[in-house]
């Protein structure tokens, strides 16, 4: 959202930018657009969907605006009805399958809940876009919506120098988020000839927690919790390997394509993640990752110990991460945002 933001602030949009406000938010930092913390007395599930929704309406009520952007379902409805009673353009910005999550497909009610606003609220988003070409479809089979693709990808900066790691490590960077297959990579560790160090938070935390500690892994794995970009930026390029597992729960994860494929990529961090087809058609054309079928823990374990003993195979996907962040970049994907929205406003 900052790199979407941002973009559009630097070519003549005035942006605001609403969010929530979290026990654990970072201070917001200074931006070229306009920043809003919702605060909740709800922290999770229903009350507090139905809490940010209505301090959400109420917000946007008040505000002068000209076209509003959804981001995922859990803000669609009150974008809906503000957009109709404004009578202004209404953009849906999905990063994901929200109904394919596994914390919404493994729970019948709560699925049922989100299916019903998704058939009811998407197909009146007709102006949309989305982080993958498979999502995209997906979108465009169940609710006949044309959605363009606009990848999460990092801005083009020059890396910097940064003091070598005294040994090696691996690195999950990212939300601590169910289907994110930590059920298999802790085991894994057991085997791992080195460190894991997780960076970041999520509903999932509490799970990893009890994993580490009922496997003996507090010695192997670190938690460094939610991170400054700045920070995070130098620990990647420390790191040997970037791991970026996913269970096949549903859909999202088979068609995903996050925020941390491409920023390994531009940390110039070799890889482990799915065989999935997103990653795939990436990888076939620029060999950045090592890509696995299957999420069993000897499997996993196998595949980082013969990466990190490969010394000749690590320094080739450096060497393709290095070359493929200067045609992968946050420099050429905004061209797609910004035709976009000129779109909007000219139609």
């Amino acid at each position: 959202m900052q790199r979407i933001c941002t973009s559009l602030a630097e070519n003549g949009y005035s942006i605001t930018l609403v969010g929530r406000e979290l026990p654990a938010s970072l201070p917001l930092q200074e931006k070229k657009y306009r920043q809003k913390r919702l605060h909740c007395w709800f922290k999770k599930g229903k009350w507090f969907y139905a809490e940010f929704n209505i301090r959400l309406f109420f917000y946007l009520l008040i505000k002068k605006m000209d076209a509003i952007c959804a981001i995922d379902l859990d803000t669609i409805l009150p974008c809906l009805k503000i957009s109709k009673w404004k009578s202004i353009p209404r953009i849906y910005d999905a990063h994901e399958l929200f109904t394919e999550l596994k914390e919404v497909r493994t729970r019948p009610h709560i699925l049922k809940a989100w299916t019903r606003i998704e058939k009811r609220a998407v197909p009146k988003f007709k102006l949309g876009y989305t982080v993958s070409d498979g999502i995209a479809e997906e979108f465009k089979r169940r609710y006949n919506v044309d959605y363009k693709t606009i990848r999460s990808i990092p801005l083009l900066n020059e890396l910097n120098s940064v003091i070598p790691a005294t040994e090696k490590f691996i690195l999950f960077q990212g939300a601590v988020n169910e289907a994110r297959a930590f059920e298999y990579l802790v085991p894994a560790m057991q085997e791992v000839n080195c460190k894991l160090v997780v960076c970041g938070d999520g509903n999932f935390m509490p799970q990893l927690k009890r994993l580490i500690a009922d496997y003996k892994l507090k010695n192997k794995i670190e938690l460094k919790g939610m991170l400054p970009p700045d920070k995070l930026k130098v620990i990647a390029q420390q790191a040997t390997i970037g791991i970026g597992l996913a269970e096949r729960e549903g859909l999202n994860q088979w068609l995903a394509l996050p925020n941390k494929f491409f920023d390994y990529i531009h940390a110039g961090l070799p890889q482990i993640t799915m065989n999935y087809p997103e990653y795939r058609k990436i990888n076939e054309q620029f060999e950045v990752a090592v890509l696995i079928n299957d999420l069993i823990p000897g499997k996993i374990a196998e595949t980082i110990n013969n990466l990190l003993a490969d010394e000749v195979r690590l320094r080739s996907l450096k060497d393709n991460c290095l070359k493929t962040r200067q045609v992968l970049n946050w420099q050429s994907e905004e061209k797609k945002l910004l035709d976009f929205y000129q779109s909007v406003f000219i139609s």
